[in-house]
């Protein structure tokens, strides 16, 4: 939990140690907690994998000191390595597809990061390409590719999953979280795997999305409003692992909407839609387990909340559906 009493010598040591909150609509004899990432300094879970991966990058030699980040990313994960770059000499630049929030990349800005646009319909296969084309342009520079990087899953593994055994007791039934790197779901469920091995693990995604696809689902690709999550080619997450979730749950751009103005009006959440779908996901996990109808090793389901609402409200994420612009 967060307890910072004392001075700190820098805004690396507020990266992680996040809240862990009820979400107020679960059944009471299944509670639901979420992981309030928005108290990471740059406000969103990727602070974690952006200190982690920059920290391990250099001490590994990958990274020369005084090199160069370049990473493609829809906006949090700049965000994280930019505020672990400037803090640790390092340079940033990063490639972002136009669609996404402009004040995410404003923000990468503002940390000193240089922030370079692909267009919108190549999506984050033409940011990818573009992020290994100028990192071979420039000396001393890497691609971290949070969607390849075992980096990615392993800061989740060392800091997420601690952070959630400990503040429950080890008392965890369930954890859900949805798949975009598929960083935060892997890591943070194999260490909770690793403490309960029955542990039931479920991956959340957009409907349009096709992670589902690796598990057999018969799904139909579609465009989706939900960022941060959900993909139309599961390969490119590297990271993921379809034999280690026991399901694959879709959700509506609809419901996602409606979820975040709930969390809004009832329970005080100003959280974005990917903690929306989440949201959902896991009290429908916990109303199931409530029901009879999942045996899970607890009665207790964890997520993830992974960012503020605040990063969209240019997109209109508290006005009507069809005014939000995902």
């Amino acid at each position: 939990m967060t307890t910072h009493r004392r001075p700190l010598e820098s805004v690396l040591d507020t990266v992680g140690e996040t809240p862990l909150v009820r979400v107020q609509a679960a059944p009471d004899d299944v509670p639901v907690y979420a992981k309030l990432e928005s108290f990471n300094p740059g406000a969103s879970i990727k602070d974690r994998i952006g200190l982690y991966m920059v920290e391990q990058m250099l001490e590994s030699g990958k990274l020369p000191e005084g090199g160069t980040v370049v990473e493609p990313t829809a906006g949090n994960t700049g965000i994280g390595f930019a505020v672990a770059a400037g803090q640790l000499d390092v340079d940033a630049v990063f490639v972002v597809p136009e669609r996404f929030s402009v004040e995410k990349q404003q923000l990468m800005r503002a940390l000193g990061a240089d922030v370079i646009n692909t267009p919108t319909e190549d999506g984050m296969g033409g940011a990818i390409q573009r992020a290994h084309e100028l990192a071979e342009e420039l000396d001393d520079a890497v691609v971290p590719q949070q969607f390849s990087n075992p980096l990615n899953a392993e800061a989740h593994y060392e800091t997420t999953g601690p952070e959630i055994d400990e503040a429950l007791d080890g008392e965890v039934g369930a954890f859900v979280a949805g798949c975009g790197t598929a960083g935060t779901l892997m890591g943070t469920s194999r260490y909770l795997r690793d403490q309960v091995s029955d542990l039931h693990v479920t991956a959340v995604e957009p409907q349009g999305s096709l992670y589902g696809t690796t598990k057999g689902q018969d799904l139909d690709e579609g465009e989706y409003k939900t960022e941060g999550i959900g993909t139309h080619n599961p390969e490119t997450s590297e990271l993921f692992d379809p034999e280690f979730v026991d399901d694959i749950v879709q959700i509506l751009d609809e419901d996602t909407h409606a979820e975040m103005q709930r969390l809004a009006a009832e329970e005080g959440q100003l959280v974005a839609s990917s903690a929306a779908a989440n949201s959902l996901a896991a009290l429908d996990v916990a109303e199931r387990a409530a029901a009879g109808d999942i045996d899970l090793p607890h009665d207790c389901v964890v997520t993830v909340f992974a960012d503020s609402s605040e990063r969209y409200l240019s997109k209109g994420v508290y006005g009507s559906y069809e005014e939000w612009e995902g």
